[in-house]
């Protein structure tokens, strides 16, 4: 039974029977009967297929806010900001697909050679439920504008989210089968993943799962591409305004409750400025307000569900055994709901489960370091590298170190963020490959050599 439960209130919004094998098997032949017609489509029919869903996207972003806010509990003003950037994405590969496919002609010994950009055919994708709805608009925009049809295994906590997206895609007027929901546990997905009609694979979760389908479709040779966790550097040099760099610093940390593989974790301070900030980031994690993820003046509510509280706890109480100094928050919030004090950790250095895991949650770690190549150093040392960010005065220093960061996605006195027009992804345990932009909507085609003499 997949469950849909509204995390502040812990009340059970609805429930689902897993599809049965038969019904698998008829979404994924649905789904690759619709490809043979779809990757036929005319580009200029698909983009204003696509530009269709971005229209309704904005008609109901009252609605679909509020459904994510009631299952998965992002505050409500995140989640109107989430749907907003669902439609951006559609519309700019409406936009730019034809650009970014158009044939390139190579100069041989042929007549004529070029390169040309098909599609695959259904892909997979098996999203995580802390942007139920961005995570799966940035992989279909661009894998159903090349020509692909798509399959979604979404997180089961999200039903309802799943759901939508569907309805949405069919309301648009894209054919049957082009985007389908299933609604399925983890147990069932190797099946998938291994069926005929499943030409590739994209994962955005945990590091386990990605080692998990990675392993299936390796033996099955088809392609992946994975987005993991992350345990995101914050930089901060001597040379910057404390308060405004402080005030970023919680806003980075506490983006979606703490929920983002791309949320700043690990905050490496200069020593010389390393009081003075853990004053001022103390300071502006107290202003933060606690309460229905419905009010418009909440800044941060429950957690997605109470086993990944529990989780994060006991990676706190962890790290304070091993040393770390807890100087806010700590613990559970006593409500019904999945509740989680923010918290600052200080004192943390590796070894401790602050520093070489993922804190999935609103905890803070501070760090450190002696100087500026030691805060470069402790950056890298993690077995994850998605995001980091360098906060400094001097640009030119900020981009030179930025460039040394061992991560997918490098920022100057900027918040790490994922925009349609910008690779993303991840290096080392934060998995491989790229959504977004040109290199996104090129994972999941042939990269095909046409040479006539």
């Amino acid at each position: 039974m997949i469950q849909s439960r509204n995390p502040y209130t812990a009340e059970l919004l609805n429930s689902y029977e897993e599809e049965k094998a038969y019904r698998i098997e008829e979404k994924i032949q649905q789904a690759h009967a619709a490809f043979i017609e779809w990757r036929r489509r005319p580009l200029d029919e698909r983009a204003a297929l696509m530009q269709r869903v971005a229209a309704l996207l904005r008609e109901r972003k009252e609605s679909l806010a509020q459904l994510m806010t009631q299952e998965m509990g992002k505050v409500r003003r995140e989640a109107l900001a989430e749907v907003e950037k669902c439609a951006w994405v559609c519309e700019y590969y409406a936009t730019y697909a034809g650009l970014f496919l158009t044939e390139e002609m190579v100069h041989t010994d042929a007549s004529r050679s070029y390169v040309r950009f098909a599609p695959l055919g259904v892909v997979l994708a098996v999203m995580p439920w802390n942007f139920p709805f961005w995570q799966v608009f940035r992989f279909a925009a661009p894998a159903l504008m090349a020509g692909n049809t798509a399959l979604l295994k979404h997180a089961s906590n999200v039903p309802q989210c799943a759901l939508a997206i569907e309805k949405l895609f069919l309301d648009a007027g894209c054919p049957a089968g082009v985007f389908q929901t299933l609604l399925i546990g983890s147990q069932a997905v190797e099946a998938v993943i291994r069926h005929d009609r499943v030409r590739a694979v994209t994962l955005t979760g945990s590091e386990a799962a990605g080692r998990k389908v990675a392993a299936i479709a390796g033996e099955s040779l088809k392609k992946t591409v994975l987005e993991l966790g992350g345990s995101d550097p914050f930089i901060v040099l001597p040379d910057v305004d404390i308060e405004s760099v402080a005030a970023k610093a919680v806003q980075a940390r506490m983006i979606n409750n703490g929920q983002s593989c791309i949320a700043a974790k690990r905050f490496i301070i200069h020593a010389d400025v390393y009081d003075d900030f853990t004053e001022a980031f103390i300071a502006h994690m107290h202003k933060l307000r606690f309460g229905n993820p419905e009010d418009e003046h909440t800044d941060y509510a429950a957690m997605a569900r109470h086993d990944l509280r529990d989780e994060l706890h006991e990676q706190v109480t962890r790290s304070i055994k091993a040393g770390a100094m807890c100087l806010l928050g700590g613990k559970p919030i006593q409500h019904a709901g999945a509740c989680y004090e923010p918290t600052v950790l200080a004192g943390v250095v590796p070894g401790m489960p602050a520093f070489d895991e993922e804190l999935f949650g609103p905890v803070a770690a501070l760090i450190k370091a002696s100087s500026t190549e030691e805060a470069l150093a402790l950056a890298n040392r993690s077995s994850y590298g998605l995001g980091g960010s360098v906060w400094t005065a001097d640009t030119l220093k900020g981009e030179r170190l930025a460039q040394q960061l061992e991560v997918g996605c490098a920022f100057v006195n900027g918040i790490v963020k994922s925009d349609p027009r910008l690779p993303f992804g991840g290096v080392k345990h934060s998995g491989y490959g790229r959504e977004l932009s040109i290199f996104g909507i090129r994972e999941f085609v042939n990269i095909q050599t046409v040479w006539i003499a």
